[in-house]
């Protein structure tokens, strides 16, 4: 794993590790080019947002990132070793996700949710698991009190024992993230996190953010409210057919004319105005 010179936009100068690092990845399917040779890199403490009208290949290139598709060409990098080439090994790896649809097990409760998410650091065997030995009794326990936790400090104490499917769906969104924190991630891909969301619960989303970034985790955003995005990251991406059209700072990204034209389009191009 690398360690790189970042410019922050402070214009301070500080060197961050490298967690993930994608090189010239491509990804076709048949004729159709999704992602064409993008780069990008994801340092220790940032928030990264990943932008881009519909069809733009942000979800194709998401999906590369975190191990559902292996790119056509190019790699991906985390942690300084080449992604695994199975989600499951991704996860345990130490990068987690949510999903733009939300993924919940709807019959399980709050707890049970976030308990799944944890037993990707179990080592219980089968054998031990079945005959619910000492050491299955004692992981289970860790596993119940750290979900207990993860859920209070998402904002969701005491509804533990709350069918997934009765929350909210503040507190559905919200779930889903405790659930990937259990996996004790280094670096959380979010897509869409405040989809569906009214402006109260999209606030406590942004502020449940900046508390996991604070905590030292790396977090990748796509989202469509572009107000969301550029209140929330340090860097951003945007991708325009597949290919990038700019990374820079936020005020970089949202005051670029280029930007402005892919999501509202030229005067001339009035076919242009792909929603975000």
């Amino acid at each position: 794993m690398s360690t790189e010179t970042v410019v922050e936009p402070t214009g301070h100068t500080v060197g961050r590790e490298t967690i993930l690092a994608a090189r010239n990845v491509t990804m076709r399917f048949g004729g159709l080019v999704a992602v064409d040779n993008v780069d990008f890199t994801v340092h220790s403490g940032e928030i990264v947002g990943l932008i881009g009208p519909n069809g733009a290949g942000k979800t194709t290139f998401f999906n590369c990132l975190t191990g559902l598709y292996k790119p056509t060409s190019g790699e991906v990098r985390f942690m300084g070793e080449v992604l695994p080439p199975k989600p499951r090994e991704v996860v345990v790896a130490g990068m987690a996700r949510t999903f733009q649809n939300i993924r919940l097990f709807p019959n399980m409760t709050a707890l049970e949710n976030v308990m799944v998410g944890r037993y990707c650091r179990t080592s219980s065997m089968a054998f031990t698991s079945i005959l619910h030995g000492p050491k299955f009794r004692r992981e289970e326990a860790e596993t119940r009190e750290r979900a207990a936790e993860l859920l209070e400090y998402v904002g969701m104490k005491g509804q533990g024992g709350h069918l997934a499917r009765n929350l909210p769906y503040g507190d559905q969104r919200r779930l889903e993230v405790a659930r990937a924190l259990a996996t004790d991630p280094k670096l959380l891909l979010l897509d869409e996190p405040t989809a569906g969301m009214n402006p109260q619960e999209t606030r406590q989303a942004e502020e449940l953010i900046f508390k996991i970034r604070d905590s030292g985790l790396a977090i990748v955003v796509i989202e469509h409210d572009m107000r969301f995005i550029f209140n929330l990251c340090d860097r951003v991406l945007c991708l325009v057919r597949g290919k990038t059209l700019i990374e820079g700072t936020a005020a970089e990204v949202q005051s670029d004319p280029r930007v402005i034209e892919a999501y509202i389009g030229s005067p001339e191009n009035e076919e242009g105005g792909a929603h975000a």
